[in-house]
């Protein structure tokens, strides 16, 4: 009688959302998602084409950066697989280079249960394709954002909804979608697909919501100039960009220019200064810092 009880109770989905507030407002069991060399020593003459580096998955700690666990893929396949987007312990996996028809697992590796979403209905050969997943609050389900687009400037968008474990075709493209334009780095936050998208000389950032299915665009501050040193993230609960393109004037320091996006316009902020040399951003944390990856050639 005890063990049904109990069951019911941790199995209902006000626990689970009690659970999860409590696990994101006091930023417990939080960890950093990497891919690394193994022994994080590259082990092969990177310029020769014909040799496959070897590459693995593991989960960081948030503040002292040890290696906590190795993740394999949850089908043991043992080619290389890459992670579109993660949310309350769900990781999204799927092809390294993704086609119209590749494979999307959502996977929950610390009870190691994945589930595997039908195929979606969009068939355009020869695209690049764009996937990106995480958790929209206000419908309270999991969303997975699939964006195609041909060198045809055809372009489609597919949602994938966890809790009906179906495909939605998204019908309306607003028209200044519709031309030619470069698809860089994008985001996930709050049930918002975010995508950096050059078209021309422009820079700007791309939305979508996956529960409203609206689109809006947001042009880039004119200072961004260029996608070597750009990412975009998230910062104090803002969508943010960081450039790397301006010197420091500390000659002996480095520095991360930082933008965020409030009420639909991009407000500077004091950028972010380091002293050290070879180094890039690889987002910001959950506590608002700036993580570096530093390359020791």
């Amino acid at each position: 009688c005890t063990c049904k009880s109990w069951s019911d109770l941790i199995g209902s989905s006000s626990f689970v959302s009690t659970q999860l507030h409590r696990n994101v407002t006091k930023h417990a069991h939080v960890y950093l998602l990497c891919l690394h060399h193994p022994h994080f020593e590259r082990q092969n003459d990177n310029d020769d084409p014909y040799v496959v580096e070897e590459l693995q998955w593991s989960l960081f700690s948030n503040e002292t950066f040890e290696q906590f666990s190795e993740l394999s893929h949850p089908l043991g396949s043992t080619d290389h697989y890459g992670i579109y987007g993660s949310s309350n312990g769900l990781v999204c996996i799927s092809d390294e280079i993704l086609n119209f028809d590749s494979p999307i697992h959502i996977w929950n590796p610390s009870v190691r249960k994945f589930r595997t979403p039908p195929m979606g209905t969009n068939n355009l050969k020869f695209a690049y394709v764009a996937l990106q997943f995480g958790f929209h609050p206000g419908v309270n389900d999991y969303k997975a954002v699939r964006m195609i687009r041909t060198n045809k400037d055809t372009f489609a968008v597919e949602v994938y909804s966890l809790r009906t474990d179906s495909w939605k075709m998204i019908e309306t493209i607003p028209p200044w979608l519709k031309c030619h334009w470069q698809h860089h780095t994008g985001t996930f936050f709050n049930g918002v697909a975010y995508h950096i998208i050059e078209k021309g000389p422009i820079f700007s950032i791309m939305s979508f919501d996956s529960s409203s299915e609206e689109f809006q665009e947001f042009i880039a501050p004119d200072a961004i100039c260029n996608s070597l040193g750009l990412c975009m993230d998230v910062y104090k609960e803002h969508i943010c960009l960081l450039f790397r393109y301006y010197g420091c004037e500390d000659e002996c320091m480095q520095k991360y220019d930082l933008w965020v996006l409030r009420e639909k316009r991009w407000k500077q902020l004091c950028p972010f200064v380091y002293p050290w040399n070879r180094c890039r951003a690889m987002g910001i944390n959950i506590d608002n810092e700036l993580l570096l990856q530093q390359k020791d050639y």
